[in-house]
């Protein structure tokens, strides 16, 4: 854990030249890092599971219209709807879940022009299904990632379009698209993102 604490700082200090002179001469065009809340209708179960959890992505610009990104999210609760009658309130309850979901992707997002983008994207990669009591720390999240590659891993697609705004090099982003998955058939899950960017 020290030494991936010490390389993204490291990674941060000799990238801060770079993001210094990109904010002086309003060039953000070059990449963009985020951190997004991620919801996920996982359709195979009867009925659905509602997966909540959180996830990072990164891409760079291969022109000024298209970017290659990739990313991973990690879903570890389970939300409820409780719609009741009588004195009580509806609402949502969020509970940790032992099945969590750990998907990684990688592909192409075209985009407009300007601060106000419209995108659509199309990705390939995985989705490994893990099953823990534990409690969500760095080290269930990296006994996931190592899982990758063992009998719960199966192919995914993700066609995808959203819309991110910014101001300055700090921006927003929501993702709206189709989470498929391969094993014995084709099952398609709603997923969406939400958060904050930064390009330079």
């Amino acid at each position: 854990m020290k030494r991936i604490f010490g390389l993204a700082i490291l990674t941060i200090v000799i990238a801060a030249p770079t993001w210094l002179l990109a904010a002086d001469s309003g060039d953000y065009n070059h990449a963009e890092v985020g951190i997004f809340a991620d919801y996920t209708k996982f359709s195979p179960t009867t009925p659905d599971i509602n997966l909540v959890g959180f996830g990072a992505r990164a891409g760079f610009h291969v022109s000024s219209h298209v970017q290659l990104e990739g990313e991973m999210n990690y879903d570890f609760q389970r939300s409820f709807s409780s719609n009741c009658a009588g004195n009580c309130v509806p609402g949502v309850t969020f509970v940790t879940t032992k099945f969590r979901p750990l998907t990684g992707l990688f592909g192409p997002k075209f985009e407009t022009p300007g601060p106000f983008k419209f995108f659509v994207t199309g990705k390939v990669g995985f989705m490994n299904f893990t099953s823990s009591q534990s409690a969500v720390t760095p080290g269930t999240v990296g006994n996931a990632i190592s899982g990758v590659g063992g009998a719960g891993t199966h192919f995914a697609l993700y066609p995808g379009a959203g819309v991110e705004g910014f101001w300055g090099p700090f921006g927003l982003r929501l993702d709206v698209g189709d989470q498929i998955f391969l094993n014995n058939g084709t099952y398609h899950n709603l997923r969406v993102t939400f958060g904050p960017q930064l390009r330079f």
